[in-house]
């Protein structure tokens, strides 16, 4: 059986040369390619043929064309779509930096400043998008790059194609399908697509966003350490715990829009995420960010230096005593 690398650039021919390939996604893989039209490098996605097989492939070609039409400071557009390989593909520009995961991981917990400052960037591409009918459906660290020093969202559209493709494809051949496919990751998933809710709509959203931020402040999400099915069980039922209880510098304001982004039922949630953006503009204006307390500005090497400084120190002076 021939790799699908070599198959795709079969497929392909001369319109993109595969350099190489990127780290898997989670429903397919991706590539570094270079468009030979423009000459420029782009990220080639290709979902995996078992998932394109369940798929409508024009009404998925469709969808990410509408998707495409998204043109935001803060949002990675997309650039192309279609067939090859027995497979479908999308194209979107190569952002080559850090992704947020990758921030999060180094900085943890992050300074309220930079939260605020990524917050506000990622509401504000959520604000645009939603207004344009278009829900993400997998806001998490990984679908966030930054560019410039800027945050900018990956894969706006995708999840709607997905689930789009999926009924058109059920509607034709009368098949049911794994219907979902986990659109969406447990770990920042809302509690509308924990249990099934076909009829989810942005707020879903603005939820994922409420978990990332609860994690960018307290350097942990509110539900870890379990299997994906008590995870996804603790969205739908069980409530977090507060901000406040985890990390005690943080401005009231950020805490309670973050808390009220977590709400269980949609209706209790910020309504658009142009309320988030507003929100956010509070604790700057009233002078309570400045990057954070003293004590979440210190390096984190620096307790362990003092302790082993106090310890060096008091086994100085025991040896003195002698």
């Amino acid at each position: 059986m021939r790799d699908i690398r070599e198959a795709l650039q079969q497929s392909l021919g001369d319109a993109y040369q595969i350099e190489r390939e990127l780290p898997r996604g989670g429903m397919s893989r991706v590539f570094a390619a270079r468009e030979t039209a423009l000459g420029r490098t782009v990220v080639l996605k290709v979902l995996s043929p078992e998932l394109a097989a369940t798929l409508s492939a024009e009404r998925f070609k469709r969808e990410i064309t509408l998707a495409a039409r998204l043109q935001h400071p803060h949002i990675v557009p997309l650039l192309n779509t279609g067939s090859a390989a027995d497979s479908l593909f999308y194209t979107m520009p190569l952002v080559d930096g850090e992704s947020l995961r990758d921030r999060i991981n180094r900085e943890r917990p992050m300074p309220i400043e930079t939260v605020i400052t990524i917050l506000t960037e990622i509401s504000s591409a959520l604000a645009y998008a939603h207004e344009m009918g278009i829900v993400h459906r997998d806001i998490k660290p990984e679908n966030v790059m930054f560019f410039h020093g800027s945050a900018v969202v990956l894969d706006f559209g995708i999840g709607k194609a997905l689930s789009a493709a999926t009924h058109a494809a059920e509607e034709t051949t009368g098949r049911i399908t794994q219907r979902g496919m986990s659109l969406g990751t447990p770990t920042y998933i809302s509690p509308e697509q924990a249990v099934g809710d076909p009829d989810l709509d942005h707020r879903a959203d603005i939820y994922s966003l409420g978990v990332m931020a609860y994690e960018m402040i307290t350097g942990h999400p509110p539900f870890a350490g379990r299997s994906s099915q008590q995870v996804m069980a603790a969205h739908a039922n069980q409530a977090p715990e507060a901000i406040g209880k985890r990390r005690t510098d943080a401005p009231v304001v950020l805490t309670q829009i973050v808390m009220k982004c977590l709400a269980k039922a949609p209706a209790e949630r910020p309504q658009q995420a142009s309320e988030i953006v507003s929100a956010l503009k509070e604790p700057r204006q009233s002078g309570q960010v400045t990057g954070g307390s003293w004590f979440h500005r210190l390096p984190v090497w620096l307790p362990w230096a003092i302790a082993a400084a106090a310890t060096g120190a008091a086994l100085y002076f025991a040896l003195r005593a002698r």
